[in-house]
């Protein structure tokens, strides 16, 4: 499912897709993508502009990729460490959307969660779930993580989707920015029944 040789990017495979970490090449991709409205309306916080994203992703979401992936090479521990993952379609190697783990400050600990996009002329073909499915098998797999938090605005009906398909267990609701939020958890004992 994984495979990392050396001076190759860190990448998951997922059937038709694969999760691969954030190179400065896909800066304008996640750009693009964060742009479309379809995305940016259910997660303000990617949008930016280029050079923003760059910087972003050069200072910040590069190296945190790196700590993320030294930490559980290290000591099966992610700890606060984010992981930020393109999601590609394999055939073409094109960048479709993200899909990435951190701490979600506003959730009661423990707070790890998983969040995903995926580009607008690519939705609705599965890949959220299958890239999700991808890092939470990684996840529970190669870490010692008990347990995975989903959030999702109830109005997103499919992120909602999504997570349900994820086997994540709706917990509640969470007010988070002045919105109303879906809030769902996963267990590492729940997804091991499914496995």
């Amino acid at each position: 499912m994984k495979t990392n040789t050396p001076g190759s990017l860190f990448r998951i495979e997922c059937e038709e897709i694969y999760l691969q970490e954030f190179s400065v090449e896909d800066a304008d991709q996640i750009y693009q993508i964060s742009s479309q409205p379809e995305i940016f309306n259910f997660l303000p916080d990617w949008r930016s502009t280029k050079e923003q994203r760059l910087h972003w992703l050069t200072n910040y979401e590069i190296p945190a990729n790196h700590a993320s992936l030294e930490a559980i090479a290290a000591t099966s521990s992610i700890d606060g460490h984010f992981l930020k993952l393109g999601v590609f379609l394999k055939g073409t190697d094109e960048f479709i959307g993200w899909c990435c783990t951190g701490i979600k400050e506003e959730l009661p600990p423990p707070n790890r969660e998983i969040m995903y996009a995926i580009s607008s002329e690519f939705q609705n073909n599965g890949y959220a779930t299958k890239a999700s499915k991808g890092l939470i098998d990684f996840l529970f797999t190669h870490t010692d993580i008990e347990s995975l938090n989903a959030v999702a605005l109830i109005n997103n009906v499919s992120s909602n989707k999504v997570i349900r398909k994820c086997d994540f267990a709706l917990k509640g609701q969470q007010t988070i920015d002045n919105e109303i939020y879906n809030h769902y958890i996963l267990s590492k004992s729940d997804w091991i029944k499914n496995v």
